[in-house]
Order: structure tokens, then C-alpha cells, then sequence
């Protein structure tokens, strides 16, 4: 493989530097230096150490230069990397464990192999040149969803298989659409936001008592799923909300495919537009543990920061008599990294009180999956609307 030299051109798609990691990786390619940009849509770092590999490798022999932390640049069989990679999926799958543990023993240890996971299977690597192709024998073409994931390529880069297999599902959902009941209609999501296949929350939404709001916020909208059920169901203006520049072209997508621009605005922001709002609605990440990638920045909330900062940050935009939705799992409390008293001693400090709540049971297909070493967890799981309005 020659070397590949170049820089990235974000093309049509709008990404900052945050969105995709950037730097170089280096090998040695018979005899002579190599260097090439390290692409990653996950925010995943660049491999310190990388080697050539071919179709002569085996799989023990991948997972043991895995494990050591060496990457793997892959010049042979398209099709045989994918099965290296099958094969990597196997040997880092968790063991059967007959011991007895808590909850937190549980989450704790599925959180490990999933980290582990994810560093062997991100260590096969593979060329994307120009145009989005990767000039490997048998390689499909894979350029309408990587361009979803990265950008339009114009020189040459190196990526992650193993992310480069998780755009073409992320394509494949975005190009068929996600079925929202409550809307009656699809969503169809961009790569890197977080997917409305979990029904609770926008039920809750959708079914939650309403009284006649002028302006809502939707607070971390991602798809915009809840901003447009919240136009749907009547209110005039809904500003939504998100940190994400994907999220945000995902969101007013949504918005255009559902005629609703003319009801919902969708801004870039941290947290709160300007202005005030008579109802404010969030669906914040909901387990406050550590995000090991940018896709988990959805489900995992460090320290609860999104938590506590929209809480923190209501008391400044909220009209008097306004209510605040906010809509939270409690899978956290199930495996003990945070207490209902926790949570309501967050909102109690945020100058709020609950007015009311309702609650949905988990319907989501992981909840039955009784392979899933946290299945009890799952099963048990109950997403709530807790109903807030301001301390006077």
C-alpha cells in the first residue's frame, strides 16, 4: 500500500472539529515510513501504534496484537477483514458467569466488556480514499454511508471498520426511517444522534396532560421527535435545541419532511435558547456514568451534568406558571448510581417541585432479551414525565 497523504474536507455535511477526530497515524510499509489522517465520527482517538496486515493472518493473531494495543491496517480481502472482525466480535463477547452479583456488580462489569469491546474491535483498520472508497479487493461500495458518517473524503484517510460497519446500519436506518406512532409517520435520523427506537418517552410526551403553552423549548432534541410531537399536538412555537451540529441538521430535517418549520425552530445551543418558554422539555442522558464514545453521549451523563445544569437553568427561563417535563429512566436507580432521594434533591435545589408524573413501562426490544446479562434490570425499567413548575 503506498502512503497516504492528505487533508479532510468536510464536503456537504456540517461538522466541526469536535464531530470528527483528527490527527495522524504512522507505520511502516516495506521498509519506508507511512503516514496517513485518522478519521473517527465517534470521536475515537488515533491508534499509537499501527502495522500493515494482510489476508494471512489469522484471528488469534489479530486478537493478540489487539490486545497488546497495536492496530491494524488492512491491505488484503475486504471481505476477509470483515471476518477477522467477526471473529474478534466472538473472543470479546462476555463470558457466562454462574456468580451471584448485585446490580452494580452487573452494570459494572457489562460497562467493562463493552469498553473492551470497543478498543479490540476499533483496532482494524481500513483506507478511505477519495470519493469515500476503500480500494480494497471485494469492497462494496460504501459511499453513501460513510459520507453520512465523515463527510465527504477528497484525499486519502484511514478508518475504523468496525465504524465504518456501524455507518452502513446507521444509513440503513436513516434510509427506510424509524416509525413514530405518536406522530403518525417516520423519522428518519441522522448518523450520530440517538435513534427514536425506544416508544416511552415519546408517548409520555405525547399523552401528557397539555394546557395551552405559546412557546416550548425542547431541550437536547436530537432527531426533534419531541418538538414535533409537542407542534403536532397544538403549540404554536417550539424552539428546539441541541449541542450537536448532526443532531441539529437531523432535527430540521424532520421538521421539513413533516412541514412543521413554520412551528418549530431548531438552534445550535448548550442547553437554553434566549428568551422564555411556558413549557420546557428534556430528555436528558440518563445514566451518569462516563460516555466512552460520542454516540453514548445520549445515554450517559457524567456527574449528571445535562441533568443538573437544565434543572439549574429553568428558573431563568421559564414564564411564571409554566411547567418544565422533565423525562428520565430509572435504570440509574436500578443499579445504584443514583437514588430517587438524588434526584429529588436535584430538582429541589433547582428552586422546582414536582407537580405530577406518569409513567411508562419499558417496551423496548432490549428489555426482552433475556441473553442481555442486565435483562432483570431492563425488564424493570420505568421511564417517567415528572411534571415541575418553579418554587415560589
Amino acid at each position: 500500500m503506498e502512503p497516504i497523504v492528505g487533508r479532510y474536507d468536510y464536503g456537504p455535511l456540517t461538522m466541526t472539529a469536535a464531530d470528527i477526530s483528527s490527527g495522524n497515524i504512522d507505520w511502516s510499509q516495506n521498509g519506508q515510513p507511512a503516514h496517513a489522517p485518522w478519521r473517527s465520527a465517534n470521536s475515537a482517538p488515533a491508534p499509537k501504534r499501527v502495522v500493515p496486515v494482510d489476508d494471512t493472518i489469522t484471528a488469534d493473531a489479530a486478537y493478540r496484537m489487539a490486545s497488546q494495543g497495536v492496530a491494524m491496517l488492512w491491505t488484503g480481502d475486504f471481505q476477509n477483514a470483515r471476518q477477522i472482525l467477526t471473529a474478534l466480535e466472538h473472543r470479546t463477547r462476555p463470558r457466562t458467569d454462574s456468580t451471584e452479583r448485585t446490580t452494580g456488580e452487573l452494570f459494572y462489569r457489562y460497562r467493562q466488556n463493552r469498553s473492551h469491546r470497543a478498543r479490540i474491535l476499533g483496532l482494524l483498520l481500513v483506507p478511505l480514499g477519495p470519493g469515500n472508497v476503500i480500494a480494497l479487493r471485494r469492497a462494496p461500495d460504501l459511499r453513501a454511508a460513510t459520507i453520512e458518517a465523515y463527510g465527504l473524503i477528497t484525499e486519502g484517510s484511514v478508518v475504523s471498520l468496525h465504524e465504518v460497519l456501524g455507518s452502513i446500519g446507521a444509513h440503513q436506518w436513516r434510509t427506510k426511517g424509524i416509525p413514530v406512532a405518536a406522530l403518525n409517520a417516520f423519522i428518519y435520523p441522522h448518523y450520530g444522534t440517538f435513534f427514536p427506537v425506544r416508544s416511552e418517552y415519546v408517548d409520555l410526551v405525547a399523552t401528557a396532560p397539555l394546557a395551552a403553552p405559546k412557546v416550548a423549548f425542547d431541550i437536547g432534541t436530537g432527531t426533534g421527535v419531541l418538538a414535533a410531537v409537542l407542534a403536532t399536538r397544538g403549540v404554536p412555537r417550539v424552539i428546539a435545541t441541541d449541542i450537536e451540529p448532526r443532531a441539529i441538521a437531523s432535527a430540521e430535517e424532520t421538521m421539513s419532511r413533516l412541514n412543521l418549520g413554520d412551528r418549530v425552530e431548531v438552534r445550535l445551543a448548550d442547553l437554553f435558547p434566549e428568551g422564555r418558554a411556558d413549557l420546557i422539555v428534556c430528555n436528558p442522558p440518563w445514566i451518569p456514568a462516563t460516555a466512552h464514545s460520542l454516540l453514548d453521549a445520549a445515554v450517559y451523563d457524567p456527574g449528571s451534568r445535562m441533568l443538573k445544569g437544565f434543572l439549574a437553568g429553568v428558573r431563568a427561563h421559564l414564564e411564571p406558571g409554566g411547567e418544565v417535563w422533565l423525562v428520565l429512566s430509572d435504570f440509574a436507580e436500578l443499579v445504584g448510581l443514583r437514588s430517587r432521594d438524588d434526584l429529588m434533591a436535584i430538582i429541589a435545589a433547582a428552586g422546582l417541585r414536582v407537580i405530577g408524573s406518569l409513567n411508562a413501562p419499558a417496551v423496548h426490544t432490549r428489555a426482552a432479551d433475556l441473553s442481555d446479562p442486565l435483562h432483570a434490570v431492563r425488564a424493570a425499567e420505568v421511564t417517567s414525565l415528572w411534571r415541575l413548575c418553579l418554587v415560589e
